[in-house]
């Protein structure tokens, strides 16, 4: 996987941190897509080990009324068909309402549950910051899945005296060695992946999602121009394709032990 990161050795140099789990976490079925498919695509490809968790059903998406009482279905096998494609068949549901979402302790617990269960090298989650130059990437759903995963990370998940039932039941504490944020503001951008080779399979997957993106032709031209002016913007040369990341080490050499 081609990378540029603007500050310390890239993420996923095997010299510095050798990525084998990835665990991301979105609000919506076909926010990942949107995000990040280009750089699960990549990591698959190089064999790393990815798995999804949706927070919500996606129940209030959609625009035909008379989709309502199978919207829940039809978007989870959207999903589905979508995470195949770029190599990923490990989804997780939380099953909270869609436009309800919260940072509650309940999600939080969960969301420590499943990171203790899988310990990922890197947890990729939407980003708790509202983007004020795309009001539509920071739907409140996003921002409390971002507020939710930051809050599990730390301190939860490495807290053995956090939510002692996980430990009880066998989960113990665990350190996290990465956080990936997408969809926040541009000037937290601290990493940018060339995702060309991955471009049309990150594409294909988004083309699943129908039920939310019924103008193909518009949203093709709308994500193949905004990875464009990413990778611009990354310093990648022209023509390129890329995705941007918040990349914030949550323990690393240089980390203080304590809570």
């Amino acid at each position: 996987m081609n990378t540029s990161a603007t500050q310390g050795h890239s993420p996923s140099d095997p010299e510095h941190h050798r990525i084998e789990r990835v665990l991301c976490f979105a609000a919506h079925p076909d926010d990942i897509d949107f995000g990040a498919a280009g750089t699960i695509a990549a990591w698959t490809a190089a064999g790393v080990q990815v798995s999804y968790c949706i927070m919500t059903d996606g129940d209030a998406g959609g625009f035909d009324p008379g989709q309502r009482e199978e919207i829940v279905r039809l978007r989870n096998e959207e999903q589905g068909r979508a995470a195949a494609l770029v190599g990923v068949t490990d989804i997780h549901y939380l099953h909270e309402r869609d436009g309800y979402l919260e940072p509650s302790h309940g999600v939080i617990r969960e969301v420590v549950r499943l990171i203790r269960q899988l310990r990922p090298d890197v947890v990729l989650s939407m980003h708790p910051e509202r983007n004020w130059t795309r009001i539509q990437k920071s739907h409140p759903d996003h921002l409390a899945v971002g507020e939710a995963v930051t809050r599990a990370v730390y301190p939860a998940l490495e807290n053995p005296f956090a939510y002692p039932e996980l430990a009880e039941a066998g989960l113990e504490a665990y350190k996290l060695p990465w956080l990936w944020l997408f969809a926040g503001p541009e000037e937290r951008e601290n990493h940018f992946v060339d995702v060309t080779e991955h471009l049309e399979g990150k594409l294909a997957a988004i083309h699943i999602h129908v039920s939310q993106h019924p103008d193909i032709d518009t949203m093709d031209r709308t994500a193949r121009g905004g990875m464009l002016r990413t990778a611009e913007r990354g310093g990648l040369p022209a023509g390129r394709s890329a995705e941007a990341f918040h990349v914030v080490t949550v323990n690393g050499p240089g980390t203080i032990a304590g809570f």
